[in-house]
């Protein structure tokens, strides 16, 4: 069951070990976060467009701290409810059952990062 402020947990978890990682690890996590800051900035696609994307690749690959990081920076970038739920329905389009499942937590996490919760 998830609680209110789950997803922040999540979001804290996904900090926590980035900053871990970083520290123990960064010869492997480094290139890495510079991978992702390159690939998230920039380009031809906008920030919102590239969350969106983000987010249904997040349920199809049925991980929750991606959804919580990932909804969190759509919603900073602008994204809507609606927008957030059509990519998440595209996601369920290509992985059925199991990812229709995941939008609970994408929902989750819509709630609590726009302060619905």
């Amino acid at each position: 069951m998830v609680t209110k402020m789950a997803m922040k947990q999540k979001l804290d978890e996904v900090h926590n070990t980035v900053q871990s990682l970083m520290r123990d690890y960064p010869e492997q996590t480094g290139p890495f976060m510079r991978f992702l800051n390159k690939v998230s900035t920039g380009g031809s696609l906008d920030a919102k467009t590239k969350e969106l994307m983000s987010i249904a690749l997040s349920v199809a690959c049925k991980c929750e701290w991606c959804i919580a990081f990932h909804v969190k920076n759509a919603l900073d970038a602008g994204a809507t409810r609606q927008e957030i739920m059509e990519a998440s329905f595209v996601a369920v389009l290509m992985c059925g059952g199991p990812g229709l499942m995941y939008l609970k937590p994408v929902i989750d996490a819509v709630d609590e990062f726009s302060h619905k919760a």
